[in-house]
Order: structure tokens, then C-alpha cells, then sequence
């Protein structure tokens, strides 16, 4: 048997985990290889392994997150009002199979965007597709892709999503189109998808930001059923109508 041939079949099929395993097996003595059995797991697990890493790093490539964070360089503290406990209740990305929405705020510099980020990290490596916004660029994107034609393909985008970002919201000022758009969106996703907002805005002062009275009940909707962490500190959005409080 050409173990050469078999091992350019493996790559041109793209089993790159499987040509990987199989090539250390072939590297170790006929004594301590692996039975048949043993060994077809050993390439299987090693192909599911390589999937997953590849799967990672594309959700991490096109979720565009802001900071290369990461949970374990979360800094908890009393004065920050987020401790330990908090972070990994929140860090099983269970409340992305739940559907639950996170807020989480603070002055600046308290380190909203970084925590945001290691939740968004963490979604990926778990499995859930991801996408960060920065405020001002996602209404930017909003309007151009209103102009160019891509508005609807933007939507899908973000609806494929399981778990989106907005930061520095309560930064940028709204006009009525985008004020609707981006109500829209996390109508769209409420109850479906999860969402976490991210704001040095405290959350009594985002019924004034939005500014429509038309509308003035969705916030409050959203708000009641989220989870903070007011900080930087979080709660939780349910999307049962009730509210888990961190804080």
C-alpha cells in the first residue's frame, strides 16, 4: 500500500484532520499502532476536531469583534460590580440557546467593549455565528446599504446570527429611518436571537435617546426582559417577561 498516495487523496478531499492523524499513526512503531477500530476513531475524532477549529476561526473572521478578548482576562471586582459568579453564568453561552439578550453598561473606560468582546469570542468557539457593530458604523452600513441595494442581504446577515453585538450605543444620534431600521432589527430578533447591547448610557435615559413616542413602549419591552450587568454590571433580558438580575 502507498501510504503517500492515500495521504494525497486525504488532502485532496480536504480530510485535512484525517491526513494529519493518519500521518502520526504511520510515524509510530507497528507495535503501538492502533487496532483497526481505535484507529478509525483516532481519525475520525481528529477530523471532527480540525472541522470545529476551522469553523472557529471563520466565526471569529467574519464576526469582526473589536478587541482579541478573552473570558479568562475579564477583571472581576466588587467596584466594577461584576464578580466571578456573574461571568460564568454567562459563560456557557447558554442564554444564546434560550434566546436572551445581555445589556451591559458603564462609564468609560469601565471595560464594556472588552467584556462584549469575550462574549463574543466565547459564542464563537462554542459554535454560534456572531457579528460586532459598532454603533456608528452599523448606522452607516444601515444607510449605505439602503443606497446600494444590499439592505435586504444586510438583514439576512444579521438574522442568520446568533448572537449580535452593538456597541457605543446612545453615542450616535438617531433619525427617524434609522431609529425604525434598528428597532426592527431587534424586534426581529426578540425572542428568536440573542442580542447584546453595550452602552455608557444608562438605561433610563435610552427612552429619551430613541425619542419617538411611537415607539416608546419597545424599549421598555426589551429592557424589562433582558439581562444587565450595570458596570460594568449584567443583566439579562428573558425572553419569557421575566427579568434575571445580576446586579
Amino acid at each position: 500500500m502507498n501510504t503517500q498516495i492515500t495521504l494525497d487523496h486525504l488532502t485532496q478531499l480536504k480530510l485535512t484532520g484525517t491526513a494529519r492523524a493518519y500521518q502520526a499513526v504511520l510515524g509510530l512503531p507497528v507495535q503501538n499502532q492502533p487496532g483497526i477500530n481505535q484507529f478509525m476513531a483516532k481519525l475520525a475524532e481528529a477530523e471532527m476536531q480540525e472541522r470545529a477549529s476551522r469553523k472557529t476561526d471563520m466565526f471569529l473572521k467574519l464576526s469582526k469583534l473589536r478587541y482579541d478578548a478573552v473570558l479568562e482576562q475579564v477583571h472581576c471586582n466588587a467596584e466594577r460590580n461584576l464578580t466571578s459568579e456573574k461571568l460564568m453564568a454567562v459563560a456557557d453561552c447558554g442564554f444564546i440557546d434560550r434566546a436572551e439578550n445581555i445589556l451591559i453598561t458603564g462609564p468609560t473606560g469601565s471595560g464594556k467593549s472588552f467584556l462584549a468582546c469575550a462574549l463574543g469570542r466565547q459564542a464563537c468557539i462554542l459554535g454560534y455565528r456572531t457579528l460586532y457593530f459598532g454603533i456608528n458604523r452599523f448606522l452607516e452600513k444601515i444607510s449605505l446599504a439602503k443606497l446600494d441595494g444590499t439592505y435586504i442581504k444586510l438583514l439576512n446577515q444579521i438574522e442568520k446570527a446568533a448572537l449580535i453585538v452593538i456597541d457605543d450605543f446612545g453615542l450616535h444620534p438617531l433619525d427617524g429611518g434609522t431609529r425604525r431600521t434598528l428597532l426592527q432589527i431587534l424586534e426581529d430578533r426578540y425572542g428568536l436571537k440573542s442580542t447584546i447591547i453595550v452602552s455608557q448610557l444608562p438605561i433610563a435615559k435610552w427612552y429619551e435617546y430613541i425619542g419617538e413616542s411611537t415607539i416608546s413602549d419597545y424599549p421598555h419591552f426589551f429592557i424589562m426582559r433582558s439581562n444587565k450587568i450595570l458596570c460594568v454590571a449584567i443583566q439579562m433580558l428573558s425572553s419569557y417577561g421575566h427579568t434575571n438580575h445580576f446586579a
